[in-house]
C-alpha cells in the first residue's frame, strides 16, 4: 500500500475546498447531499468547517439491475423531495473516476426543483472521464489508481485509514 494523502494532506484540502464552497453558497439556501458511503468521512470534516446555514443529508444511489448493463441510477425521491426544491443542492462524492454517478444524479435533483446542483469531490482520478462534466470542486487530482482510506474501501476495508493510499494487485487479490 502506497500513502498517496497524508493527514495532514487531507486536512488541508479539505480547508480548502470549504473556503471555495463556503464564499460560493454565502447567503443561499443549501444542501448538501453525501452520495454512497465512501463520501461520509470527507463530508463530516467538510461541514464541520462550514459556517453557513446548510442541511445536509446522504443518499444511497441503486442501479437497476436485470441486463447485462446497469441502468441509470435511481435516488429515493420521497425522501430528498422537501429538502431540495428551492434550494441550491451539492453533491459531495469520494472519488470522481468516469463521472456516471454524478452524470445520472444532476438531472434527478433538477426534476425535484433544485434551484442549482453542484458537484464537490473529494479525488478527481486523471484521465479517467467518459461524461462531459467537470465537478465544480475538487479537493485532489490523483493518478488512475484504486485507493482506500478516508472513508474509501476496498471489500469493505480500509474506510478508516487516516490517509488516501493506493492498493497493490497483490494486496486485492489476497483479501
Amino acid at each position: 500500500m502506497k500513502t498517496l494523502l497524508t493527514e495532514q494532506q487531507l486536512s488541508a484540502g479539505i480547508h480548502r475546498l470549504a473556503g471555495e464552497i463556503e464564499a460560493h453558497y454565502r447567503g443561499k439556501p443549501l444542501t448538501i447531499i453525501g452520495v454512497f458511503i465512501g463520501s461520509v468521512v470527507a463530508l463530516a470534516d467538510l461541514i464541520r468547517l462550514l459556517n453557513i446555514p446548510l442541511q445536509v443529508e446522504m443518499i444511497q444511489a441503486r442501479r437497476n439491475h436485470g441486463s447485462t448493463r446497469p441502468g441509470p441510477l435511481a435516488i429515493d425521491i420521497d425522501l430528498l423531495a422537501g429538502s431540495v426544491r428551492g434550494r441550491h443542492v451539492l453533491l459531495v462524492d469520494d472519488v470522481f473516476h468516469t463521472g456516471h454517478t454524478l452524470w445520472d444524479l444532476i438531472p434527478q435533483l433538477d426534476e425535484l426543483g433544485a434551484a442549482s446542483v453542484h458537484t464537490a469531490v473529494l479525488l478527481l482520478k486523471q484521465g479517467c472521464c467518459e461524461v462531459p462534466l467537470k465537478p465544480d470542486f475538487v479537493g485532489f487530482e490523483i493518478p488512475n489508481q484504486f485507493v482506500v482510506g478516508y472513508g474509501l474501501d476496498y471489500n469493505d476495508q480500509y474506510r478508516n485509514l487516516p490517509v488516501v493510499a493506493a492498493l497493490e494487485p497483490q494486496e486485492m487479490k489476497s483479501t
